[in-house]
């Protein structure tokens, strides 16, 4: 595993954005993990956390892309804070965009912030996870109204490797499947368990044969 991934997986869980235990999802599961990324609030926390998107886009995707999407409302700071790593990271400037939840018609007018998308740009999605897909429902259409754009591929922080809306395979190849473009994560849960179990993190143990025993049967009903 890249030292970036691990460095990023310690990182989620000394920003209380990755935590371990008994959590409810909006889906009605009970999970042995949960993933806030809102808990990323404070300045160098955002500094870190756009230096791994961008490492991690530019190994999926490279740099040659135009314009970074975070849809509303966690994707604007992702995409602010991503766009900015990659220019001092990689020397390029990759455009950010991202929706409003409504259109405004008046002063800067239409139904996105920064970047305006036109014709023949190349566009990669970001966004913190994505369980059922259902963002992507609503993202797709918004850059497709846009013009004839290209999109290359998706970015989220975890993969959960759970299975998606279908039953069959996890969200993010369900979205391949949709969709036809890639969705990428920057770790995934496997490499999280492989590399927290049993490991001393922030002092303690966070994954230790409890929580592991967890984590095996919750992947045995929903696990992809």
């Amino acid at each position: 595993m890249e030292q970036y991934k691990e460095e990023f997986i310690e990182f989620m869980v000394e920003s209380d954005v990755l935590k371990f235990g008994e959590f409810t999802l909006k889906s009605g599961r009970k999970s042995p993990f949960f993933m806030n990324a809102g808990a990323y609030v404070t300045g160098s926390q955002l500094m870190r956390l756009g230096e791994y998107y961008a490492r991690a886009i530019h190994d999926a995707y490279g740099d040659d892309f135009d314009v970074l999407f975070g849809p509303a409302y966690k994707g604007i700071p992702l995409s602010t804070a991503t766009v900015i790593a990659f220019s001092k990271l990689y020397g390029k400037e990759i455009r950010y965009c991202s929706n409003r939840k409504e259109v405004k018609d008046h002063g800067d007018t239409g139904i996105l912030l920064g970047s305006k998308i036109k014709d023949g740009d190349r566009i990669v999605i970001i966004e913190d996870v994505t369980t059922s897909g259902k963002s992507i429902e609503e993202t797709f259409p918004i850059l497709q109204a846009q013009g004839k754009v290209n999109i290359l591929g998706l970015m989220v922080s975890l993969n959960r490797m759970e299975k998606g809306l279908g039953g069959k395979v996890s969200a993010l190849e369900e979205i391949k499947e949709k969709y036809g473009f890639e969705a990428s994560a920057i770790v995934t849960m496997a490499e999280v368990i492989e590399y927290l179990y049993q490991r001393p993190c922030r002092g303690k143990v966070v994954i230790d044969d409890k929580i592991k025993a967890s984590i095996d049967e919750y992947y045995s009903i929903y696990g992809a």
